[in-house]
C-alpha cells in the first residue's frame, strides 16, 4: 500500500461519510431555519423547542433514506475489502 492508495481509501470513506450523513444533517438544518425563523417572528425565545422537531425530523428522515445510507457504507466496505484482497 503507498500513499496513493492510501490517499484513495481516505476520499473515499470521506465522501461516504458525507453522503451517510448528508439526509439527516440537510433536513435536520431545514427544520432548524424555519424554527428559529418561527421563533424570531413570535419572539418566543425557548431553547427546548427546537429539540423535539429535530429529533423527530432526524428519525423520518433516518427511516426513509436508510436503505441508501446502508448501500453506500456496503458500498465502501465492499471497495475497502476488495482492495485489501487484491494486496492494492
Amino acid at each position: 500500500m503507498n500513499e496513493a492508495d492510501a490517499l484513495d481509501l481516505a476520499r473515499s470513506a470521506i465522501w461516504t461519510i458525507l453522503l451517510a450523513s448528508g439526509p439527516p444533517v440537510a433536513a435536520c438544518m431545514i427544520v432548524g431555519l424555519a424554527i428559529a425563523f418561527l421563533q424570531a417572528l413570535t419572539q418566543v425565545q425557548e431553547a427546548t423547542l427546537t429539540f423535539v422537531p429535530k429529533i423527530l425530523t432526524i428519525m423520518v428522515v433516518l427511516a426513509i433514506a436508510s436503505s441508501f445510507i446502508g448501500g453506500q457504507i456496503g458500498l465502501f466496505t465492499e471497495n475497502a475489502f476488495s482492495h485489501i484482497a487484491s494486496g492494492f
